[in-house]
């Protein structure tokens, strides 16, 4: 190997681990030659602004909230730029309804943060909570808690030990088109509820023969008022089904929205023909008298999903589902994918010959390669990156990482906020210091972003190494005894190499980590190479002339 790739390479990888032992926030680390290239969006507990990021952690733009305002959880970009985003009052001494995740109002901002549309719910019988999703079409899902008294509880079967609150907040979901701002679907799980304690009560029955109610005794929370606390809502386009995490249950729901309202409050119509009853519940089969606590395995999870954003339907995972496994160990956490098991074609989903719904095992279950660096028993969120990364946040101490397919962390970055305000580099956040309900990436070429500015702008910690990724990427090459250039740079499929010294040069390529990929003995001062196979990254070119030059592949 050319004897200044190879100083090159320790240099760099000495720099880069002297560097990442001064960060405590922010970026960490980062291996641009691997990481999935894009903005990433965050909506820290405790401050008002929703902040987009670039890799090296710098600030490209910001929708900057009221003060007084908190996260309720959520917000997501839209293609046509507009920010929906989930926010509360920071005060909630006088509220009605309050349990932790608890929302207020759903906001549509265009880029320039103008105000477009504003929906509020929150007031002593409801409440919006946690997350929304938004359709195709426009209109936006949300989750809601609804207040049942103790009176209306007992008269559909729970037990009056499980009453401590002296009454209960059933979720339901309500679809808003923020055109009219009229709710034209809903569904609520209070009506589509067994139990089989009182058979004197009209939902009494046999709960292992009907999986497709809720089981009102069902309780995790030792009577709590709130009772489910779903904590995540996503969409599934291509099947019209909608998922719900509901972590005290350790299940994630499925729902056909194909109905009308008045079908989702009932057991038939749609096309599942079954109403608003569960089509799919997978994460715990004892929620439904079907198993024991060696079946479950969901604990306390957020984030489930159909795994679909920015992806093609070629890619292996497209249509899968994915969670993050908040509790599934003492002291760590994981992420876990599962195989989707329904079948359009018969509108159900598959269950095993003892009618639990499948798949028996998970596909994958992913965790930090040292376990104890993930975990975290709220919050949390999981993406799969088109280039088959994994994006993972750690909510409770708002550490996000970028992890390869064959477990190697190549982006790391620290929310560097406590208590809401900014932090000065080199400060050390202890757990809940920076609480981060999720982060999700967006690529360099979302429709959003199209003639947008996402200039660089500074950072959200105090005094940062603003050197610190400049130091961490490999930095330009001066080795030019033979003018060696190549063009273009960044490149997709060939590169065009030139060179002055000598007729004839041999020329190399090499990966960052010294392998030699290509060598060849070319003449006549130029030549174009295929590099179209080549994984994305950074490349070196040298020349046997002593000519060193760096260049970046980007598809």
């Amino acid at each position: 190997m050319n004897k200044c790739i190879i100083l090159f390479v320790f240099l760099f990888t000495l720099s880069l681990a002297t560097h990442a032992q001064d960060q405590t926030v922010g970026l960490l680390s980062y291996k641009p030659w691997i990481s999935y290239d894009g903005y990433n969006l965050i909506f820290p507990h405790n401050q008002p602004d929703v902040i987009l990021l670039n890799n090296c952690g710098e600030i490209v733009h910001t929708w900057e909230g009221e003060e007084g305002r908190v996260p309720g959880n959520t917000a997501y970009i839209l293609e046509n730029g507009n920010l929906v985003k989930t926010h509360r009052s920071s005060d909630i001494s006088s509220d009605a309804i309050w349990a932790g995740g608890g929302g207020e109002a759903v906001e549509i901002v265009n880029w320039d943060n103008e105000s477009l549309w504003y929906f509020e719910r929150n007031d002593e019988n409801e409440r919006l909570h946690h997350d929304v999703a938004i359709l195709p079409d426009g209109n936006i899902l949300m989750i809601v808690w609804e207040k049942v008294t103790a009176e209306e509880a007992i008269s559909l079967g729970r037990d009056t030990a499980l009453l401590a609150d002296g009454e209960l907040w059933p979720d339901k979901i309500i679809e808003v088109d923020p055109a009219t701002d009229e709710i034209v679907w809903q569904w609520r799980a209070w009506e589509h509820l067994i139990q089989d304690v009182d058979e004197s009560k009209p939902n009494y029955g046999v709960v292992s023969e009907n999986p497709q109610r809720i089981n009102i005794n069902f309780d995790t929370s030792n009577g709590d008022a709130d009772w489910m606390h779903s904590n995540a809502l996503d969409y599934d386009p291509v099947n019209d089904h909608v998922l719900l995490s509901v972590p005290t249950f350790n299940e994630m729901w499925v729902i056909d929205h194909s109905t009308t309202t008045e079908e989702a409050a009932g057991n038939s119509g749609g096309i599942s023909g079954k109403g608003g009853d569960l089509i799919y519940r997978y994460g715990n089969p004892a929620a439904y008298n079907k198993g024991t606590a060696e079946d479950q395995k969901f604990f306390y999870q957020h984030d489930t999903q159909v795994i679909d954003d920015f992806l093609l339907p070629s890619h292996p995972l497209y249509g899968k589902y994915a969670a993050f496994n908040n509790r599934v160990g003492a002291d760590f956490s994981t992420v876990v994918v599962w195989d989707n098991p329904y079948d359009m074609y018969i509108a159900e989903f598959g269950k095993d010959e003892d009618g639990v719904f499948l798949p028996e095992e998970l596909k994958s279950s992913i965790t930090h390669p040292v376990p104890q660096q993930l975990y975290s028993t709220g919050l949390s969120s999981i993406q799969v990156l088109p280039n088959d990364n994994y994006l993972i946040t750690d909510g409770r101490h708002g550490y996000s990482f970028e992890l390869t397919p064959e477990n190697e962390v190549v982006w790391e970055y620290v929310t560097p906020f406590k208590g809401g305000l900014p932090v000065t580099q080199g400060d050390v956040l202890d757990i809940n210091n920076n609480l981060t309900f999720r982060m999700k990436r967006y690529p360099i070429d979302y429709e959003a972003f199209m003639g947008k500015t996402l200039e660089p702008n500074g950072y959200i910690e105090l005094e940062p190494e603003v050197d610190f990724c400049n130091n961490i990427l490999p930095v330009k090459m001066t080795y030019d005894n033979d003018r060696l250039s190549l063009s273009p740079n960044p490149v997709v499929d060939i590169v065009t190499i030139s060179w002055e010294t000598g007729l004839y040069e041999k020329i190399r390529i090499l990966d960052i980590f010294g392998h030699v990929l290509l060598e060849k003995e070319i003449s006549g001062g130029m030549a174009r190479v295929d590099v179209s196979d080549f994984p994305k990254g950074y490349y070196f070119v040298t020349t046997s002339g002593g000519g060193v030059k760096k260049f970046i592949k980007v598809q």
